[in-house]
C-alpha cells in the first residue's frame, strides 16, 4: 500500500512532538492506524485476501506494542493519542 504523500505529511504534522519529528510513538501509532483503516476497507471488497490479512495482523500487533510502551512510559500522552485517534473506550 502506498501512502499518499499529503496524507502521511498531515498525520506526521498533527502528531509530531516537534517540527522534525517522524519517529515518536505517537506518529508511528497514527500511521499504523491509517494503514489498518485502509486494509479494513480493502477486506470489504476482497474477502479472501488471506495474505494481506496476515500483514494486517502484524500491523495490529505492532501498534499494540507501541501503545503498551507509550502507556507504560507516559500515561498522559497515551490518553491523548487514544482520544485523538478514537481508539478504545
Amino acid at each position: 500500500m502506498a501512502f499518499e504523500k499529503e496524507v502521511r505529511e498531515r498525520i506526521v504534522k498533527e502528531f509530531a512532538r516537534h517540527p522534525s519529528d517522524t519517529g515518536s510513538p505517537e506518529v508511528q501509532i497514527a500511521l499504523l492506524t491509517r494503514r489498518i483503516e485502509y486494509l479494513n476497507e480493502h477486506f470489504k471488497k476482497h474477502r479472501k485476501d488471506f495474505h494481506s490479512r496476515l500483514g494486517l495482523i502484524k500491523i495490529v500487533n505492532q501498534r499494540r506494542k507501541l501503545l503498551r510502551y507509550l502507556k507504560r512510559t507516559d500515561a498522559e500522552r497515551y490518553a491523548q493519542v487514544i482520544s485523538k485517534l478514537g481508539l478504545r473506550k
